[in-house]
């Protein structure tokens, strides 16, 4: 560790978390010494915790005062983790209906945050400072078990307008002093990919941060042109907030000379799950259960497929309880080889909408139909919308070598997976722009694949 990010990590940085009134320094040297308890000592840890938050919100949360009086539910009763399937699922509909009522009563500084809306309304919801404590603190835990830290250089390609849109003076300023700096992800034309090579080695940062998508096109880029980027010294290249397909991994890790370490999270759900030098994804298990459910809510099993679902333990202020995020997932039964006890995310396999349904009733995850675009000449961009059961429509930016052939051959593939009467339609198109949040989607299903986000809350 250099002088300057010892410095920020254990002077600057604290400090400017203590004047926010965060305890992420205390909180994130408490999650370093949990993940090495034993499996035993952490699940009633766990317990403990669950059992505190489910009292705190059942007394100042109206939204569950009435629900946990509803059900006759009593928290104090809490013995385990499994003890929430005594309670119903939380959708983005519940949410939306009682925003006022999820406020706990006395509840701190609240800030409003809303999602991209990318499956559909964007959801209005609140954090406190316990949430962002935790989120900073477990994003720095899985920062440092990759040898780098708060002040080495970052550059994060990033597209929120939130965060863009807060680059303000002060935050400005400290950025800069933590050697912390953004290149706007919805700005991936191909006329600034040449600027964001240029800054990458200009910085030389000790990591990079960001979506998948934009990595993979910018290392894509850097290969084209022949530029050297696996001697400037970036040790990991950590992604997130998107699915992180092999062959993104693949050209990020081989055109920066590193390691890609995986995150999965979403401004809604959290920080849930960050991935460790020896390929585990571990849950941040101290502040958040993650359950996966079927499409009927009953329990998926462990290594089956099932709806990712999350309690996030330090959101006593605004709480999600079993909250349905809308991703797929599959949690692991296998200790990792690294030591941690933290549970293990085994696969997340996208949203519910990045799966598409046949005609005959067979879901099938994307990646289905995108391995058939994607290897093909000329392919320069791409992406699937599933209209419905019997319409596609695929959008190709194409480059000269894209004719005939190759899209007889999206269409010949897309009905033998599909159905053979589903209408597959190839729309050459000059670019397709990413999402407003700056993430980027190759597939889009507007068919139902899995339930719908109808809950029965009771309340």
């Amino acid at each position: 560790m250099s002088l300057y990010t010892a410095v920020c990590s254990q002077f600057l940085f604290p400090l400017h978390e203590g004047l926010k009134g965060h305890d992420s320094v205390a909180r994130r040297k408490r999650l370093e010494e949990s993940q090495w308890l034993s499996v035993e000592q952490l699940e009633l840890y766990r317990a403990r915790r669950l059992q505190q938050f489910l009292v705190e919100v059942g007394q100042r949360v109206p939204y569950y005062r009435r629900l946990f009086k509803h059900l006759d539910f009593d928290p104090n009763t809490v013995r385990s983790t499994q003890a929430l399937r005594a309670l119903p699922l939380l959708t983005k509909p519940d949410i939306r209906e009682n925003v006022e009522d999820m406020k706990a009563d006395g509840h701190g500084p609240l800030t409003r945050y809303n999602t991209g809306g990318s499956s559909g309304e964007p959801l209005i919801f609140y954090m406190g400072k316990a949430r962002k404590s935790h989120d900073v603190a477990a994003k720095w835990r899985a920062t440092r078990w990759w040898g780098v830290d708060i002040g080495d250089p970052e550059l994060v390609v990033w597209g929120s307008p939130i965060e863009l849109g807060a680059q303000d003076r002060v935050r400005r300023l400290r950025d800069g002093l933590m050697r912390s700096h953004l290149l706007p992800a919805f700005e991936m034309s191909p006329q600034n990919l040449d600027r964001f090579v240029a800054a990458i080695q200009s910085a030389r940062p000790a990591m990079l941060f960001g979506y998948p998508s934009s990595l993979s096109v910018i290392a894509a880029h850097a290969r084209q042109k022949n530029l050297a980027m696996d001697r400037l010294g970036i040790r990991v290249v950590f992604v997130t907030s998107e699915k992180l397909y092999d062959a993104q991994r693949a050209i990020i890790s081989e055109v920066f000379g590193c390691s890609v370490a995986n995150g999965y999270g979403a401004r809604d759900a959290g920080f849930i799950a960050h991935e460790c030098p020896s390929g585990s994804l571990h849950i941040s298990a101290e502040d958040i259960v993650v359950e996966t459910v079927q499409p009927d809510g009953t329990p998926a099993a462990v290594g089956e497929l099932g709806e990712i679902v999350v309690t996030h333990m330090a959101t006593g202020d605004f709480p999600f309880v079993r909250y349905r995020t809308g991703d797929m997932g599959v949690l692991g039964h296998e200790p990792c080889i690294c030591g941690r006890s933290l549970p293990v995310l085994k696969e997340v396999q996208g949203r519910t909408t990045d799966f598409v349904v046949a005609r005959n009733g067979n879901v099938m995850h994307g990646l289905a139909l995108i391995y058939t675009v994607r290897d093909l000449p000329g392919v320069e961009r791409f992406k699937i919308e599933q209209m419905t059961m019997n319409q596609t429509i695929v959008k190709v930016v194409a480059g000269s070598t894209f004719g005939a052939a190759e899209e007889a051959r999206i269409i010949r593939d897309f009905k033998s997976r599909l159905g053979e009467e589903v209408d597959i339609r190839v729309d050459k198109v000059n670019d397709i722009a990413n999402e407003i949040s700056g993430k980027f989607r190759y597939v889009v299903s507007h068919v139902k694949a899995f339930a719908n986000e109808k809950g029965a809350n009771g309340a």
